[in-house]
């Protein structure tokens, strides 16, 4: 058995989102530590930011010490009309155990009575030129998709023209050789054998490889290679949004396949629905060529060019010249 699919789980199944620390998004983002460089270490478990203005005149009814607490221009003016007995209250209350970390934008800077409460509970505070805005849109766009719960799917997923075409199959339709070929006509591999898929937003899915399988595939006869290695950078990506679902099927004469194109299937995964194909494999047929056919012939449906309906207009035309003719 290939060694990583020991590791392959049950089609479908549920994965819950990587385990992320004050660390990662530090490096992942436009931050700077002011201080606090010994607790980086300390967990994010929300991808859910405050801005504590309410919390700055006191009013802690519903306050969420479990997220990370964002401070911009607004809130730190406001404290400077503090005094320094109000300071102290308030930092005491907002520097929960909980909270990851507190960060401050537009290179403002916190008062000093927050400072010395940060340190004596070891909460890191970080700092960036970014308008508040600005940062947090950056980390809640890496957190979400960090801490967002995975599906793993049993399949392959390539960016072909821009377009992530997850493809799917039996076993041994010949998925990852397709992809190989795909790879060689100068698209990028994302993930072979399993993809984890995870919810961006209400309409789009984002699939990437666990980090085990990262630019790896296994193809039979030849066993595992490392594609980043064979084929360079731009042979490979780290994620991509998931265009639509790509279905190899071995042809089968009883079965009837969608021959215009004008058939709407879709699967669902993690609550969207994603546009699906199903092609059927059979000997003779070049599956790369048909696959980068299916993804150009997609994106050009998006942008309202459909030789379907052309077909039919045109089939309509002619059925309208050779019709009779009332008298």
């Amino acid at each position: 058995m290939p060694f990583y699919r020991i590791i392959l789980v049950a089609k479908g199944a549920l994965i819950m989102g990587k385990t992320i620390q004050v660390k990662d998004l530090l490096s992942n983002t436009r931050l700077s530590v002011v201080q606090g460089q010994e607790y980086l270490n300390r967990p994010i478990v929300t991808a859910d930011i405050s801005r504590p203005g309410l919390e700055m005149t006191g009013y802690f009814d519903y306050y969420a010490p479990e997220r990370i607490q964002l401070m911009g221009i607004t809130e730190t003016t406001f404290a400077q009309r503090m005094t320094h007995d109000e300071l102290l209250m308030i930092a005491r209350k907002m520097m929960d155990p909980r909270t990851p970390a507190f960060v401050v934008s537009t290179w403002r800077k916190l008062p000093v009575e927050f400072l010395q409460i940060a340190a004596e509970n070891k909460i890191p505070v970080l700092e960036t030129e970014l308008t508040s805005s600005q940062i947090l849109a950056n980390m809640t766009y890496y957190l979400s998709g960090q801490l967002a719960d995975r599906q793993s799917v049993h399949g392959v997923l390539v960016d072909i023209y821009g377009l992530g075409v997850l493809i799917t199959g039996d076993s041994g339709v010949g998925k990852s050789e397709t992809a190989l070929e795909l790879v060689q006509r100068g698209h990028r591999l994302i993930a072979d054998d399993r993809v984890d898929i995870y919810q961006r937003d209400e309409e789009n899915l984002v699939g990437e490889a666990p980090a085990i399988l990262r630019h790896l595939m296994e193809l039979r006869g030849v066993g595992i290679i490392d594609v980043l290695n064979l084929f360079g950078a731009g042979a490979v990506r780290d994620h991509s949004t998931i265009a639509f679902n790509l279905h190899l099927a071995k042809w089968d004469k009883d079965t009837k396949f969608d021959r215009l194109g004008n058939g709407e299937d879709y699967i669902t995964v993690q609550g969207v629905r994603l546009p699906r194909m199903v092609l059927p494999v059979q000997t003779g047929r070049n599956l790369a060529v048909l696959i980068e056919t299916a993804a150009k012939n997609f994106r050009a449906k998006k942008m309202g060019f459909d030789a379907t309906e052309t077909f039919n207009k045109n089939l309509n035309a002619l059925i309208e010249k050779n019709s009779p003719k009332d008298e």
